[in-house]
Parts: C-alpha cells; sequence; structure tokens
C-alpha cells in the first residue's frame, strides 16, 4: 500500500485519539472565535469539522467537495465537486481539512477563500505553509490510517509472531 506514493509508515489514529485532537484544535483557535462559520473540507474534514463546530458552538457549516488521490495513495488531477459560495474572500470563515499533506488540496480551498483561516489536525512538511493552526506534525513518508480507513482483524499473539521470524 503506498509505498510507490513514497509513503513508507503508517499512523494509525482511533477515533478517541481523533476526537481529543479535534477538542484540542478547537482550543487553539477558540481566542480567534467568533466565526462566521465552518467551510469542511471533504471528506477527511467532516469528522473534525463536526468536533470543532461542536466545541466553538457553530452551526453554520458549509462544505467544499474535492478529489486529488487516487486509490494507490498518490495524488491525481485535483476534480473539484462541489466549490464554494462564501462572501468576502472567506473573511471570519474557518476551514477544517482533517489534514495537509502535498498542500495541493489546500492550495485550491485557499484559493477559493483566501481570507479565511485554514485548519487541520495533522500537517505534513510539505503542506504545513499553506495552514494557520495544526495540532500534530507527521513526516511527509507517513501514511495517516484515520479511523474511518480502518477495521478491526485479527491479530497474532506476540509470541506466535516472533516464531515466524
Amino acid at each position: 500500500m503506498g509505498e510507490a506514493a513514497g509513503y513508507t509508515k503508517y499512523f494509525p489514529v482511533s477515533w478517541e485519539e481523533l476526537h481529543r485532537n479535534g477538542r484540542a484544535l478547537a482550543w487553539r483557535l477558540m481566542d480567534l472565535a467568533p466565526f462566521e462559520g465552518i467551510v469542511a473540507v471533504t471528506r477527511g474534514g467532516l469528522v473534525p469539522a463536526a468536533i470543532v463546530a461542536r466545541e466553538l458552538d457553530i452551526r453554520n457549516i458549509e462544505t467544499v467537495c474535492i478529489a486529488a488521490y487516487r486509490d494507490d495513495k498518490s495524488v491525481g488531477e485535483v476534480n473539484i465537486i462541489k466549490g464554494l459560495d462564501i462572501p468576502n474572500n472567506g473573511k471570519g470563515w474557518l476551514i477544517v481539512d482533517d489534514l495537509v499533506d502535498s498542500g495541493i488540496t489546500a492550495k485550491y480551498v485557499r484559493d477559493m477563500i483566501p481570507e479565511a483561516h485554514f485548519a487541520t489536525i495533522y500537517a505534513k512538511p510539505k503542506g504545513r505553509p499553506r495552514v494557520d493552526t495544526y495540532i500534530t506534525e507527521v513526516s511527509q513518508d507517513t501514511w495517516i490510517l484515520f479511523p474511518w480507513d480502518q477495521a478491526p482483524s485479527f491479530a497474532e499473539p506476540i509470541v506466535k509472531e516472533k516464531k515466524k521470524s
């Protein structure tokens, strides 16, 4: 998975960890509030945006729908599925996404509403300059496994794994 796209490490994130980091993001943004509303970048930004919206008591939520990654985890052609109609170049608005990786998606959203404040839970070095606020930085070669991308499966006991090697 993904090694062809330059990802050699995995960083699994649980629902509990995502919720905790979403709340931490809201704490960081609290001094910048109030916001006119939130723009959630779909699909990954939907859950973090819901957490931030709840914590900052924001009820006005818009979405921008962009697809940029292929099944092999590499960046493909950017497809804007649903754009935005936010006044004043987004001034007073908050953009929320799960992460900024290469920065390509963030660039497109920034171009749509350049005055909005951009916040993500995770940031990688290439994309980090495109966001204003983030919680955790991870290396560029790490693929973040979000809870919605994982399923429980059986794991061999450690002693049995050791015998195989």
